[in-house]
């Protein structure tokens, strides 16, 4: 009788570490889930940002620019001031050379809430120009909370 009752608890005990066992192999799986996430948002915030002021500067698509703006920025930039702002970019003519673009993407909490702030430099024939830009991704997609474009004053 007493060989019986010794055999009961090793089995259940053997149990808990079972289940202990697939616990901490689910925590695992989901912490590495949420790091490759937030690595790959970061990559995808740093590829946006460059994009961005690629097709802002270059390409000068204001359909795009619109497109990203976040409603904040919305109140910042109605149409007539983006009308502006890409008159100011174009008055400096085409870039010449490759845009440099640094900057990088924080996350509010561990692993949401992506931002980031990146400074590009463009190059133009006579002088330079800098653009910072603030972005986000909220829900969904990536989106411009703020932008600026500071050319060098002409010598």
């Amino acid at each position: 009788m007493k060989k019986l009752k010794m055999h009961s608890r090793s089995k259940s005990s053997g149990q808990v570490i079972v289940i202990l066992i697939i616990v901490l192999g689910l925590i695992g799986a989901g912490f590495w889930w949420l790091n490759s996430n937030k690595q790959e948002m970061a990559r995808e915030g740093k590829q946006f940002a460059k994009d961005a002021i690629q097709r802002i500067v270059v390409q000068r698509d204001i359909n795009f620019f619109n497109s990203r703006l976040s409603p904040a920025a919305h109140m910042n930039f109605p149409a007539s001031a983006q009308q502006d702002f890409f008159a100011e970019i174009a008055k400096l003519g085409a870039p010449a050379g490759a845009i440099d673009v640094k900057g990088d993407i924080e996350f509010n909490s561990q692993f949401f809430e992506p931002h980031g702030s990146f400074q590009g430099r463009i190059n133009y024939p006579a002088r330079y120009a800098d653009m910072n830009l603030l972005i986000s991704h909220p829900v969904g997609r990536w989106q411009i909370d703020e932008i600026t474009f500071l050319p060098q004053r002409e010598r």
